[in-house]
């Protein structure tokens, strides 16, 4: 058993003293730091819980390719996502703006807690209700209580 945790642990070391930091894209790094600022802005709509900037999803590299594109021509970052947004909608941005088309997604959240809150209160009233007015006498309850008197014992 030791054997194999020293090959094991033999085998990792290897890897991770090979390992290297992936190379820059961008000849410049300042492109480069601006696309990744962008991109972390926006979702990948493959995968679509992740970021543009760390999904190795195809789409992703062709849109972080376009972005690149787009940073060499000059345009601002609020151009470019304004072009995504055009392309994409509303959906391709982690931080989607207020407006009426989204609301449903800003107040979605709390409109269902707000809805499970008035249905708990209303099953814990109804559960109060029907144990208050069970039906059973004085005298079955009595008896109900001697029994289970009885099983602790």
């Amino acid at each position: 058993m030791k054997r194999w945790l020293v090959c094991l642990f033999i085998v990792l070391a290897a890897r991770m003293a090979f390992a290297a930091e992936a190379p820059l894209l961008a000849a410049d790094e300042t492109v480069e730091k601006r696309l990744v600022a962008i991109s972390e802005e926006l979702r990948c709509l493959v995968c679509q819980n992740e970021s543009l900037a760390g999904s190795r999803a195809d789409l992703a590299n062709d849109l972080r390719r376009e972005i690149r594109k787009m940073i060499a021509e000059g345009k601002t970052d609020q151009e470019i996502l304004d072009f995504m947004v055009a392309r994409y909608g509303d959906f391709v941005l982690y931080r989607p703006p207020v407006k009426p088309t989204t609301w449903l997604l800003w107040g979605g959240p709390f409109l269902l807690m707000g809805g499970g809150l008035i249905t708990l209160i209303w099953l814990l009233r109804r559960r109060r209700q029907l144990v208050a007015t069970s039906g059973l006498s004085d005298e079955q309850r009595t008896l109900a209580a001697s029994l289970l008197d009885k099983t602790d014992q």
